[in-house]
């Protein structure tokens, strides 16, 4: 006697073969009206289904390009001759005249060439060319800040600072630290230092921990 189990088996298997359409009297295969195109949505075959050959006709009819008019480098839409279509080796209207304006807007040309020796690229007094000129270099920003940062710095050709300028030397200022007669550090390292040898309890004849 069949189990619960198979017996529901049994019910389920029944009812999905009662609902396929095909069975063993009308079998699917490439012949069977579903595989075949014959107008419906089902088959598609070698032209597809109805869905598939309404797009396809509505694609046909929006394409200009055909047998007769087959598209190709020497088409004129292809060709550039004053359209948007064609662009060939010069471009579309639209490509042409945003050249032009480029070119227009544009300064430098076969008769006026940007190169390392135009005066737009020489570093003469303007903002524009910044590269050396008679000892010049920089535009005119970088050379008035080079002059003003110069101005302001106390160190040059016949003041330089190296380790043996007073500012660099540990002689009672704040500027230098270098040691300098047994001294190291600025006034106030050396003042600290005292400072704080002072509140030191402990020293060489008193020391930690014997004190």
């Amino acid at each position: 006697m069949a189990t619960q189990l198979e017996q529901l088996a049994e019910q389920f298997r029944k009812e999905q073969l009662a609902r396929n359409a095909y069975d063993t009297n009308g079998q699917y295969n490439s012949n069977h009206p579903n595989a075949i195109s014959d107008g419906d949505e089902k088959g598609k075959n070698e032209v597809g289904s109805s869905v598939d050959i309404q797009n396809r006709i509505s694609n046909l009819t929006r394409n200009t390009y055909n047998q007769n008019n087959g598209y190709g480098m020497n088409h004129r839409n292809a060709i550039s001759d004053g359209d948007e279509k064609g662009k060939n080796e010069v471009g579309s209207s639209i490509d042409i005249s945003t050249r032009n304006e480029l070119l227009a807007r544009n300064g430098y040309n076969q008769n006026n060439g940007y190169g390392i020796n135009h005066p737009n690229a020489l570093s003469d007094g303007d903002n524009k060319g910044k590269g050396e000129d008679n000892g010049n270099i920089g535009g005119l920003i970088d050379i008035n800040s080079r002059i003003d940062n110069t101005g302001r710095n106390i160190y040059n050709k016949d003041n330089q600072y190296d380790s043996n300028h007073p500012n660099a030397l540990s002689n009672g200022d704040e500027k230098g630290k270098g040691e300098l007669s047994n001294n190291v550090g600025s006034s106030i390292d050396i003042n600290t230092r005292i400072d704080s040898i002072a509140r030191n309890k402990y020293g060489n004849t008193k020391g930690y921990p014997d004190f």
